[in-house]
C-alpha cells in the first residue's frame, strides 16, 4: 500500500501541461479546487471533472499511475460513503434495524466520492508535472507581495517544497523499516486495534530518527554550499509566461463560470 502513494513525486515530460508556467499551474489548481467545491449538482461537478480529464490527457501521465495513487484513499472513501448512505435522512429504499439506505444518502455518497477523487487527482497532477525546484520558485513569486509586511517568503516556500519532496522518501523509508521488522518476527496485522497501534512503535521510532538524520544532512549540505536564499539569489531557469499560460488560465475561469452559472440555473 505504501508503494502506491505517489504524492510529491515528479514525472518528467514534455507535454503541454509540463511546459506551462508553474505559477499559472498553481493558480489553475486553485481554480479547479474552487470549481469542485462550488458545484452543488452532478452536472456542475461533471464540468469540473471534464476540465480535469482534459488536463490529465494533455499531461500524458499514464492513467494507471493515477489509479495507483488513489488506492491509499480507498478506506477514506469507503468510510465517508458508509456514513452518508446509512445515516442521512430521506426517502428510505432499504431498512434493516436502525440502518437504512435513503435516496439522499446514495446521492450524497456518490457526489462526495466523485469530489474527493477529483480533488486528489487535480492536486496530484500539479506535483506530477512540476519539479520541486520550479515549484519553489513559483510559490515564492506568488507570495512575493507578502515581503512588504516582512514575511519570510523564501523560507516558507522552501519549507513547503522540501516537505513535499520528502514525502516519497519517508514513505520508502517506512516500507523498508516495516519489512525489516517483519523479518525479525514483528506482527503488525493481527490483534486488536490497541495491539496494532502498539506494534507501530518499532516503526515510528526508527522513522523519526531517520527523518531527523536526513534533515540534519540536508542542512549541513546547504551550509557547506554556502546556500543563501531570498534577495540576491540567482536562478538557473527564469520563469516566463506565454500565451499558452494565459489561455489555460482563461479556459479554467470559463469552466469555473460555467459551474457557477449551472448553480444559479439549477438552484
Amino acid at each position: 500500500m505504501l508503494k502506491d502513494i505517489t504524492i510529491g513525486q515528479y514525472f518528467p515530460g514534455n507535454s503541454v501541461v509540463h511546459r506551462l508556467d508553474p505559477r499559472f499551474k498553481i493558480i489553475i489548481t486553485g481554480v479547479l479546487i474552487a470549481m469542485l467545491f462550488s458545484a452543488d449538482s452532478f452536472i456542475g461537478l461533471g464540468v469540473g471533472v471534464i476540465f480535469l480529464l482534459i488536463s490529465f490527457l494533455l499531461s500524458q501521465i499514464p492513467f494507471k499511475l493515477m489509479l495507483k495513487s488513489l488506492k491509499p484513499i480507498v478506506p477514506i472513501i469507503l468510510f465517508t460513503s458508509v456514513l452518508n448512505i446509512f445515516f442521512l435522512e430521506g426517502v428510505t429504499i432499504f431498512k434493516l434495524g436502525f440502518l437504512k439506505i435513503t435516496v439522499e444518502g446514495l446521492r450524497t455518497s456518490a457526489f462526495m466520492i466523485i469530489r474527493i477523487i477529483a480533488l486528489i487527482m487535480g492536486s496530484s497532477l500539479l506535483t506530477y508535472t512540476t519539479s520541486p525546484i520550479t515549484l519553489t520558485d513559483a510559490i515564492e513569486r506568488l507570495l512575493s507581495p507578502l515581503k512588504k509586511i516582512k514575511l519570510p517568503v523564501h523560507e516558507l516556500a522552501m519549507m513547503m517544497t522540501i516537505a513535499l519532496r520528502f514525502i516519497p522518501t519517508l514513505i520508502e523509508e517506512t516500507d523498508k523499516i516495516m519489512s525489516a521488522q517483519k523479518a525479525r518476527g514483528a506482527d503488525m496485522e493481527s490483534g486488536s486495534l490497541l495491539q496494532r497501534a502498539k506494534a507501530l512503535t518499532p516503526i515510528l521510532i526508527p522513522l523519526f530518527v531517520s527523518a531527523f538524520r536526513r534533515a540534519e544532512e540536508l542542512a549541513l549540505a546547504m551550509e557547506c554550499r554556502c546556500y543563501q536564499g531570498g534577495d540576491g539569489r540567482t536562478r538557473l531557469r527564469q520563469l516566463h509566461s506565454s500565451g499558452a499560460d494565459y489561455f489555460a488560465l482563461g479556459l479554467s475561469i470559463v469552466f469555473f463560470d460555467l459551474v457557477l452559472l449551472l448553480n444559479c440555473l439549477m438552484g
